[in-house]
């Protein structure tokens, strides 16, 4: 197909074939998950499971690939699907709107996915996700802190317990280990220094409501580029692609 003749260029048809079955769950649709949701349909990923409980919000314009004033107000899920169809009307896009936690883990990974991709900045459910990829042997990418990073030089990639300068990770770390949770799990992460200043909650006006709306908190607020968050999610997008690809012969 014209659309994707490129991708497959460069990864040859065999991998590009392989890219295309593959079934790949996002978890987290916001300034991360976006752009890898951006990058994974445009690479020609047709199998793409996507979950979030919230609606686009006037704050997330500054940073959001989906937010816009013609979006406001509408599930997440709902205006993803419909952006990932209009790049590739053969995508299969399933589209869960409900909160990341234990009680839907099995509906999140039912069928079970090739690869989960989580870009949920909560700890609490990122923990749970987590934790229920690793005990199910489901490859994961996670997506650590984003938010006050300045330097795009400093983003990078490892196992979740190599990272270094970045608070997140270290809560997510105690956490897991806590869970008997071990190496394996790839992530993005930026080793930039950042002083967390954090600014008390604010009661924003919330457009639109989900089923799960009362399952969100109110989070403090941290100051966010579209730059960097965009480098995040099309970094793990990257990885992604080369980790769906990969075949025997890539370990020898």
């Amino acid at each position: 197909m014209n659309r994707f003749r490129r991708t497959e260029q460069l990864l040859g048809k065999k991998r590009f074939q392989s890219l295309q079955l593959k079934r790949v769950a996002v978890v987290g649709l916001g300034a991360v998950g976006g752009y890898v949701l951006e990058g994974l349909a445009r690479a020609g990923v047709e199998a793409l499971r996507i979950v979030d409980f919230d609606t686009v919000q006037t704050s997330n314009i500054n940073r959001q690939i989906i937010a816009l004033e013609s979006t406001l107000g509408r599930p997440k899920v709902d205006v993803l699907k419909e952006r990932l169809m209009d790049i590739n009307p053969g995508c299969i896009v399933q589209a869960l709107p409900i909160f990341a936690c234990e009680e839907t883990l099995e509906e999140i990974f039912s069928p079970r996915p090739d690869l989960l991709i989580d870009a949920i900045d909560s700890l609490n459910p990122k923990t749970q996700l987590l934790h229920g990829a690793y005990v199910r042997g489901i490859p994961t990418i996670s997506s650590m802190g984003a938010a006050l990073r300045t330097d795009p030089t400093l983003i990078r990639t490892g196992d979740i317990f190599d990272t270094s300068n970045c608070p997140l990770a270290k809560h997510l770390r105690k956490r897991l280990r806590r869970r008997e949770v071990g190496r394996g799990i790839q992530c993005v992460y930026s080793t930039e220094k950042v002083a967390f200043d954090y600014t008390p909650p604010e009661e924003d006006a919330t457009i639109g409501e989900t089923p799960y709306s009362e399952r969100g908190r109110s989070r403090n607020i941290l100051g966010s580029l579209p730059t960097i968050t965009g480098i995040f999610g099309l970094t793990i997008a990257n990885l992604a692609i080369f980790e769906l690809t990969r075949t025997p012969d890539d370990d020898n």
